[in-house]
């Protein structure tokens, strides 16, 4: 799988579980949320007034990060 803004939360949450720290340290509550199944990257930003292409840039970085381990 590839990450894309299209992806659900739940879904980049569940295939790379280190998103899951990114989305803490902006704050976003979106663990274990109702909506992070059908919420995007861009919901989330949105949401939580987080600028897109650096919440996106820190996914992504997370999700490479576990790919050079």
């Amino acid at each position: 799988m590839r990450f894309s803004r299209d992806i659900t939360l739940e879904q980049m949450m569940t295939e790379w579980p280190e998103t899951v720290a990114v989305l803490m340290r902006y704050r976003m509550l979106c663990i274990g949320c109702p909506i992070s199944g059908f919420h995007t990257p861009v919901d989330a930003a949105r949401e939580h007034e987080a600028e897109l292409e650096r919440f996106e840039e820190s996914l992504i970085e997370a999700i490479r990060h576990r790919n050079r381990v």
